[in-house]
């Protein structure tokens, strides 16, 4: 075979890799990442692997690693058309620590993985910057991460984040479907907005009006984009307070959470449902946001499609039982976290799971129970 003359040298930049961009936002993301570290993060900032002092776990009777890994989706899209980049890092880390949070985890550590087609060291750091947001509001550490080049597979300004995280709890104190009882009350924490699920719906709707990102929104009061990039909120320290609230005495009056993401409120509430029980939801007991309501008119979408995509601005939900409903109320309202009573859990109406759409049953391969819907959204 014939080699053909290649002329220039080919060298790892040439072919699309700039090692001393990433070394650039490494030092541009040091001081955030090490804000969240506390002296049981080992090893300092830029080793091969993160090290966490594990010793705390030693005061566990039976500690229960718990972990999760999620990522943004396609909401990343809308970042990189406005250009704005360091509030999908706290999108991030809400998808994974909110889900472990559900079991009652405490989390301990998170890592994260970027991948572009194109290191801009700013741009890195302002992701980075925003995980280690994401991270403070956790109380956990950024104990690590990756970012790649990928010249060829992504474009320069495309990239993606995934990331996941360590959490604890004590076996004894693992919530779940197990500790739900018929006449246990559902109560709802607010979204922040459309957190970081059902974009491609919305991008959709967008598409299909013709908006621009930067277009202003009357109801919103700042940019389509600016609404839609808003952070997710983050509930796993107003969670654990809750249950140090609740389950001091040992007697389990907070029996669960549900973290709303893809599927919507019904769906994911009939996860942490044990089979034959039924939580009735009124969703006269709320009004849509704006975000939802404006993107659901704009797009003519069915309710049915709305409510099994879009949080609708129920972000968590605590399942506790009735004589702790009130007193979780006034905690987690005086915590900054707008909440109410949505519904109640009691036995399965077959009659009711039967007659229409507005009955959700767990996921499929999901042991749970069931969810109806009922009323309209308050005006």
């Amino acid at each position: 075979m014939t080699d053909k003359n290649l002329g220039e040298p080919i060298t790892y930049a040439a072919a699309g890799v700039d090692v001393q961009a990433g070394d650039d936002a490494v030092e541009l993301m040091k001081s955030a990442v090490t804000a969240t570290h506390s002296n049981r993060v080992l090893g300092g900032f830029g080793g091969f692997a993160g090290m966490w002092d594990a010793t705390p776990l030693t005061s566990y009777r039976r500690p229960v690693l718990t972990t999760s890994t999620d990522g943004v989706g396609t909401k990343v899209a809308i970042a990189q058309a406005m250009d704005i980049h360091d509030t999908i890092g706290q999108d991030l880390v809400g998808m994974v620590v909110d889900d472990i949070v559900v079991v009652g985890a405490k989390p301990l550590f998170m890592t994260d993985y970027i991948a572009t087609g194109k290191v801009v060291a700013q741009r890195v750091a302002d992701i980075v910057r925003g995980i280690a947001t994401g991270c403070q509001l956790a109380d956990t550490a950024l104990l690590g991460g990756e970012t790649a080049e990928h010249p060829g597979l992504l474009a320069e300004n495309e990239y993606d984040v995934a990331g996941a995280v360590t959490g604890v709890v004590e076996a004894d104190n693992i919530l779940g479907p197990e500790r739900v009882r018929a006449s246990d009350v559902v109560i709802a924490m607010e979204s922040s907005g459309a957190h970081s699920n059902g974009f491609s719906l919305l991008r959709s709707i967008v598409a299909a009006k013709g908006w621009s990102w930067d277009q202003h929104i009357d109801e919103f009061g700042r940019s389509l984009g600016e609404e839609l990039l808003e952070p997710t909120r983050i509930y796993a320290k107003t969670c654990l307070g809750l249950i140090d609230e609740l389950n001091a005495d040992g007697k389990f009056a907070l029996r669960g959470f549900s973290h709303v993401t893809g599927g919507g409120l019904a769906a994911n509430l009939a996860r942490v449902l044990p089979q034959g029980t039924m939580a009735t939801i009124d969703r006269s007991t709320w009004k849509l946001p704006a975000v939802f309501s404006v993107m659901s008119e704009a797009g003519q979408v069915p309710r049915a499609d709305l409510e099994r995509t879009l949080n609708l601005g129920v972000g968590m939900v605590a399942v506790v039982s009735a004589d702790a409903a009130e007193k979780a109320l006034t905690w987690l309202n005086a915590h900054g976290v707008k909440s109410w009573q949505i519904g109640e859990v009691g036995a399965l109406d077959n009659d009711a799971a039967t007659a229409g759409d507005d009955f959700v049953q767990g996921a499929k391969g999901v042991d749970g129970g069931g969810v109806l819907m009922h009323g309209a959204y308050a005006q």
